[in-house]
C-alpha cells in the first residue's frame, strides 16, 4: 500500500471515529434545546453547540469524500436527480434559475459541492448574492470575482468545500472552467 493510500485510509478512519463523540455532543445539545428547562442564555449556547456539531459533521463528510476519491475508493451512490434541484441552495445568497435535466449521479455529494462553490464565491468575492443558471447539464455561476476565482476553482487552498466540489465533479466525469466572472460547470 502506498503512503498516499495509507494517508487516505487514515483520514477516512479519523472521520469515522470522530463521528461517534460528535454525535453524542449533538444529541445532548438537542436534548437540552428541546427540554424546555433552560434559561434564554443557556438555550442560546445549546443551540450554538448543536449548530456547530452539524457544521462539523458536514466538514467530516467532505473530508471523507475527498479521502475516498484520493484513495481510489469512491463509489458513488447513483440516483436520478434534476440539475436545477442539485444547484438549489437553502442559502438565501444563492439563487437558481433555468431549465434542468434529469441525470443519474451521486446527488448528495454533488449538491453539497455546488452549494459549496456558490458560498465560496459569495464569501471570498465578496458579493452579496450569486446565481446558478442551469441549462440541462451545463451550469453557470456568476459572479465569481477575481478574488474568489482561485478559491472556487480549488487552486488556492482556503475552502474545503470548493476543493471537494472540484474532486467530486471531476470524479463524476464533469468539469469546471472560469470564463471572466462566470464559473461553468459541465456535469
Amino acid at each position: 500500500m502506498t503512503d498516499d493510500r495509507r494517508f487516505s485510509r487514515l483520514v477516512s478512519l479519523a472521520c469515522h471515529d470522530l463521528r461517534t463523540p460528535l454525535a453524542t455532543v449533538y444529541g445532548f445539545a438537542r436534548t437540552l434545546e428541546r427540554g424546555g428547562d433552560l434559561d434564554e442564555r443557556s438555550l442560546r449556547f445549546a443551540t450554538m453547540i448543536s449548530e456547530a456539531s452539524e457544521q462539523m459533521t458536514a466538514l467530516l463528510d467532505e473530508l471523507g469524500v475527498a479521502a475516498r476519491i484520493e484513495g481510489g475508493r469512491f463509489e458513488p451512490g447513483l440516483v436520478e436527480a434534476d440539475t436545477v434541484a442539485l444547484a438549489t441552495s437553502a442559502d438565501e445568497r444563492v439563487v437558481t434559475e433555468g431549465r434542468g435535466e434529469t441525470i443519474e449521479t451521486e446527488a448528495v455529494a454533488l449538491a453539497r459541492g455546488l452549494e459549496s462553490l456558490a458560498i465560496a464565491a459569495v464569501r471570498f468575492g465578496p458579493v452579496e448574492q450569486v446565481t446558478w443558471t442551469v441549462d440541462g447539464l451545463s451550469l453557470s455561476l456568476a459572479p465569481v470575482l477575481e478574488a474568489a476565482a482561485p478559491v472556487v476553482l480549488g487552486e488556492e487552498i482556503r475552502d474545503l468545500g470548493s476543493l471537494v466540489a472540484r474532486l467530486v465533479i471531476e470524479q463524476l466525469g464533469g468539469s469546471l472552467d472560469l470564463e471572466g466572472e462566470i464559473l461553468r460547470v459541465r456535469l
